[in-house]
């Protein structure tokens, strides 16, 4: 009832189209909104029919789900019977049981919540633990509360929970397992170190994607491994990408071609019949734009995940970045991810959203970094130059720092950089401290107006 209001502005465009509202309440004083706490006190406990339970395929659409939107705006993704069938499963291919306790901090519209924690609490016959918002500050106390023993995670939750002031007993608890995706390395393995020894399983999946990595060993920083009988089953790719139009580059022969192993590439996945994708609702034009035609033959389909991947000498797979946040800067790529992960290992940082800004008269774009600073840490300028001096290439250092109070963030924990990006680095626009990479005084300094001015009109080098 309380996310009523949100409709109230289209409810009768819905009305018209004839699609019924339901909201969870035992009434509601909207004309023709239903009610529905009533409605499941009222009905009978027989079986519910078979033919208002069954699906007339597995091909047929169960529900939809909202991309998370951080690039652009969000699509309602198709989720099948078959999909929804394969999410249910994957609580179990990690080793969970019907003994499992599951807390679900994350929102019921996200795809690892809804199919991966309700659905595959459903399939094990296993309990879970619902939380309506989630809470770093409160997540280990409902954890001994309800004797959680798996719990769920995305983005930067895991983050969240280590930025925590540490408290006595911080390994007495049951949780045993953690289930999820986007926890970086240098998280992980704090997050062992500081609460015992749980097995992380990381996993990669878009919610429209075909294709799925599970990190069923516990190989810190890996989404998962591949095979001879995976590439049999789901046959994927990682190819070459040209980051600043955006596109995979193609050879003479009009074929994309494979990365060497070690090396950062696309991830691509090849449609087929056993292997479908369902696309969007609504436009063709949504669908079209995630598929890649006569990419190593003629007439073969793949469907393009958007994420920069990498496969080692041993196989195993791990994220890189996703194309839009990639950027190229003096002739090289450079990660966002990879440079993040570098500056929030700072005693002082506690956490870093990188991204790529235009400079008048530069080609592709000039890194920055968003940063929170830890409360109780004195913020070192100096100790940041030398780090980033030390640990990436000086294509990767980021040109401008923006200090802020706290991350915008996605409804899934993502950081969201589109605004950033737009409000660039001038001070005139921005309230927040802004500094500048000073090579010749080897530290960072504040941007002034004079600095900003040089800067645009190529007086100052980057």
């Amino acid at each position: 009832t309380d996310l009523f209001g949100s409709l109230e502005e289209i409810f009768p465009i819905l009305q018209d189209k004839n699609i019924s509202v339901w909201v969870m309440g035992k009434c509601c004083t909207s004309p023709g909104v239903n009610s529905l706490e009533d409605k499941l006190e009222n009905a009978p406990e027989d079986p519910v029919p078979a033919h208002l339970r069954a699906a007339s395929s597995l091909k047929s659409p169960t529900l939809y789900i909202f991309t998370s939107g951080t690039t652009g705006l969000p699509k309602a993704a198709i989720i099948t019977q078959f999909q929804a069938m394969k999410g249910a499963v994957g609580l179990w291919a990690f080793g969970a049981t019907r003994d499992d306790i599951v807390y679900i901090p994350l929102p019921l519209y996200h795809a690892a919540a809804s199919l991966l924690g309700v659905g595959g609490c459903i399939e094990l016959g296993a309990t879970f633990v619902l939380k309506r918002k989630f809470s770093a500050s409160q997540f280990w106390n409902d954890c001994k509360k309800y004797n959680i023993t798996v719990f769920q995670y995305i983005g930067e939750l895991c983050r969240y929970i280590c930025n925590q002031p540490k408290r006595e007993g911080e390994k007495d608890h049951k949780v045993h397992m953690a289930v999820g995706n986007g926890v970086r390395s240098e998280v992980w393995k704090e997050f062992l170190d500081r609460f015992g020894n749980i097995k992380m399983c990381e996993l990669y999946g878009a919610t429209e994607g075909n294709i799925c990595f599970m990190n069923v060993t516990g190989k810190i920083g890996a989404v998962g491994r591949t095979n001879f009988f995976y590439k049999l089953f789901f046959p994927f790719g990682l190819i070459k990408f040209d980051i600043q139009k955006d596109e995979p580059i193609r050879n003479t022969k009009g074929w994309c071609e494979r990365v060497k192993k070690g090396e950062p590439g696309l991830l691509i996945s090849r449609v087929s019949m056993k292997n479908p994708f369902f696309g969007y609702a609504g436009s063709q034009k949504l669908n079209e734009k995630k598929l890649l035609y006569d990419v190593f033959k003629k007439g073969d389909i793949y469907f393009n995940t958007g994420d920069m991947l990498v496969q080692d000498h041993e196989d195993f797979i791990y994220f890189r970045d996703r194309t839009g946040d990639t950027f190229r800067w003096k002739g090289e790529n450079v990660a966002t991810t990879e440079v993040s992960d570098i500056i929030s290992t700072l005693d002082f940082i506690e956490e870093a959203n990188v991204y790529g800004v235009t400079v008048p008269e530069h080609e592709g774009r000039a890194g920055m970094a968003s940063i929170i600073l830890k409360s109780d840490e004195e913020f070192n300028l100096s100790s940041l130059y030398s780090h980033v001096s030390n640990y990436l290439p000086s294509y990767a250092h980021p040109r401008f720092l923006r200090i802020q109070a706290s991350m915008e963030i996605t409804g899934t924990f993502k950081q969201q950089k589109l605004r950033l990006v737009e409000e660039g680095f001038n001070p005139s626009v921005i309230s927040d401290a802004l500094y500048f990479l000073d090579f010749s005084k080897k530290s960072y300094v504040p941007i002034t107006k004079d600095i900003y001015d040089s800067i645009i009109t190529c007086k100052i080098k980057l």
